[in-house]
């Protein structure tokens, strides 16, 4: 199958030459179709298999000009770095058709975002805490939405933000599609979706929480902190010269106290991205480790959530995470696009009971 096989406007198959998009992956070509027909729709799907156009694609395709100035289409998110990425990919995807795109989040000028908000748009990408202040301060005008997406819906959830989702809610009309997406399908998202969607039909790209097949995973017990410092040191020295290896540790101090720890050594090679770090500089970061102008990235599971980088041939988990279901976020990074990835997990005493749980 291609894109071509899909009911797509003619300006959305020419985004998708310009763009090198040739074939869909398996969400974006399962879910097409049911998010069509305007039905509520669950996607399934892990990081990394195109969950964002699979939703932007149907969306855009049901979009119709319009000369009022409020959005027709929501898609709420997680994180600032996820509003930015959705905001890049919606763009591109539009650049045949008129269609104005923004992005909103908390952390920068709310004027600034309300002045953005009145000019128009057709649609608006933002966290809840940003669209919810928007909306109460009637900058922002949601009785005209058509289509609500949620994406990374189990991380929204376990990140607090349900109220926010239950009070925008009360500002959007009362005939209005679904479009959520998830990597896991916990007891949380499970209640939140039999609650507020109407008999949605759930399309799965692999089940629900599955380590994909081209992921090679090894552990190695490691007693403390200094022995896991020497055991990535000795990881980023052995790995090959145009490898991209992401680091996942617990906190932001943890992330601070291994980056001082390695800098000397590795000062031109590695970056570090967490919540205290400026968006100017997550950003730029992002950005070098993206083009290969540094190697090694070391990162916090949330930060990690909202960015979308290619070519990552390591994922390496500094600290096992506290549940399987983020562990399977966290080495869904690698092994992406038809490459093989390496999956590498530091295992203190402590974390015998988490890694048997993985």
């Amino acid at each position: 199958m291609t894109f071509r096989d899909l009911n797509l406007k003619k300006n959305l198959w020419n985004a998708l030459d310009d763009l090198g998009y040739q074939t869909p992956t398996t969400i974006q070509a399962a879910g097409f179709n049911v998010m069509m027909s305007g039905k509520d729709t669950v996607g399934i799907a892990q990081t990394g298999t195109g969950k964002t156009l699979a939703y932007l694609l149907p969306c855009l395709c049901m979009w119709k000009f319009s000369k009022d100035p409020h959005p027709q289409i929501l898609i709420i998110v997680p994180t600032r770095e996820l509003v930015a990425q959705v905001v890049s990919e919606a763009e591109k995807l539009s650049m045949h058709m008129n269609v104005a795109v923004g992005g909103v989040y908390g952390g920068a000028n709310m004027n600034t975002q309300a002045s953005m908000v009145l000019q128009g748009l057709d649609i608006l990408v933002g966290t809840p805490g940003r669209i919810l202040d928007l909306a109460r301060s009637g900058s922002l005008q949601l009785k005209h939405i058509k289509k609500v997406v949620i994406d990374e819906v189990d991380e929204t959830l376990s990140l607090g933000f349900r109220p926010q989702l239950l009070q925008i809610f009360e500002f959007l009309p009362a005939k209005r599609q679904h479009m959520v997406f998830s990597a896991t399908l916990s007891e949380d998202v499970s209640l939140f979706l039999d609650d507020y969607l109407i008999t949605p039909v759930r399309v799965e790209a692999a089940r629900a929480g599955l380590p994909l097949d081209k992921i090679d995973q090894s552990a190695y017990h490691v007693p403390n902190f200094l022995s896991k410092v020497a055991l990535l040191r000795h990881l980023i020295d052995h790995a090959e010269e145009n490898s991209k290896i992401l680091v996942f540790v617990s906190s932001r101090a943890l992330a601070d106290l291994l980056f001082e720890a390695v800098e000397a050594d590795y000062a031109e090679l590695i970056g570090i991205i967490h919540s205290n770090k400026a968006q100017n500089f997550r950003f730029d970061t992002v950005q070098k480790f993206q083009k290969g102008a540094i190697r090694v990235l070391i990162a916090t599971d949330l930060i990690a959530r909202g960015i979308d980088v290619t070519d990552v041939s390591h994922v390496i988990n500094f600290d096992i995470p506290e549940s399987p279901e983020n562990y399977i976020h966290r080495i869904g990074r690698t092994g992406r696009a038809d490459k093989n990835g390496i999956a590498i997990t530091f295992v203190a005493e402590k974390d015998v009971a988490a890694l048997l749980a993985i």
